[in-house]
């Protein structure tokens, strides 16, 4: 008797769609002075388009967070690492860190200690396009685009197209 090896798939929402919801959502609460910080890959340029979207005057800052990971030591170097920048003073700012997918929250946890390096921000909010529910830390949204609920044998991945798109699609977790 075989056993049924079907995966399940979920209907994955517009992510134009959800980015336009999240920027929304997130108006009232943009003070002056604050700045965005996105996470590599995915939370970068979610940041670059809530820059646009929100009309903040500043570029956002970006953090790649390979080795500020809490499994760094495991895994080893990510071979696409890529240039955290942060263009601009950190002490004092009002902070919106950036990520495409909440998850375990180990990412965010990575990014808020890597951010400290920098400076010590008057306040840290997080918004994320979509949250997993799946947390292994005490991490939470306050601005987000979608709650989905994705199989754990599978990981969710937010894509940009040349022509500056975003689009969602789910693979097999390796």
């Amino acid at each position: 008797m075989q056993a049924n090896l079907e995966k399940t798939t979920i209907a994955l929402p517009d992510a134009e769609l959800l980015l336009a919801d999240l920027a929304a959502s997130m108006r009232p609460h943009i003070r002056p002075g604050c700045a965005l910080v996105g996470i590599h890959t995915g939370g970068v340029w979610l940041a670059q388009r809530l820059q646009r979207a929100l009309d903040i005057a500043e570029a956002p800052g970006s953090l790649d967070v390979t080795f500020y990971r809490d499994d760094f030591g495991s895994i080893g170097l990510h071979p696409r690492a890529k240039r955290t920048h942060i263009p601009f003073e950190v002490e004092g700012r009002d902070i919106v860190l950036v990520d495409d997918v909440l998850y375990t929250g180990r990412t965010i946890r990575a990014a808020m200690n890597e951010l400290f390096d920098y400076g010590r921000p008057a306040s840290i909010r997080l918004a994320v396009l979509i949250d997993r529910q799946q947390r292994e830390l005490p991490i939470s949204a306050q601005f987000c685009g979608a709650t989905l609920d994705v199989p754990q044998d599978q990981i969710l991945v937010l894509e940009n197209t040349p022509q500056d798109k975003l689009t969602l699609k789910l693979e097999s977790r390796r």
